[in-house]
């Protein structure tokens, strides 16, 4: 009886975890909708990047995304060649996918993140070497260093 007991045990764990990884792998992705120029590789890039973190993203070519920008609330200084939306946030420019995620696990009083400019090493970028800083912008008290690559 024992040996029976513990089949069954056995049975309903892995039914159990089974079922907890069918669930787990059909959580939708988190949505992204970006604003790029058509003909932008580097926003290709990063839009590969998100992609391949398991965002599920959605791209808007337009021919000017600074009306976009300033739409969005993103100071000029912040500005780069890409804008997108995530979850009511603003992300900026070539953000890497984990600071994204910490983003909208850690839900902070901002607007959004942004990597100001072009970052050399940054996601989309991809020329090593050269570091670089992710801002969080548009928080009551001031913007501050979000992390640093």
């Amino acid at each position: 009886m024992v040996g029976r007991r513990s089949a069954l045990r056995l049975a309903l764990a892995a039914m159990v975890t089974l079922g907890l990884a069918r669930t787990a792998r059909a959580a939708p992705a988190v949505k992204v909708e970006v604003w790029k120029d058509p003909s932008c590789g580097c926003c290709e890039g990063w839009v590969r990047h998100m992609r391949d973190a398991g965002f599920n993203v959605t791209v808007r070519e337009v021919a000017d995304v600074r009306p976009v920008k300033a739409a969005s609330g993103v100071p000029e200084a912040l500005w780069s060649c890409h804008t997108a939306v995530v979850d009511g946030y603003v992300v900026e420019g070539h953000v890497p996918a984990a600071d994204v995620r910490r983003l909208l696990a850690e839900r902070p009083r901002a607007k959004g993140l942004s990597a100001p400019g072009m970052p050399p090493s940054s996601p989309g970028m991809d020329i090593q070497g050269t570091p670089y800083e992710v801002v969080a912008f548009g928080a009551p008290e001031a913007d501050w260093v979000w992390a640093r690559h």
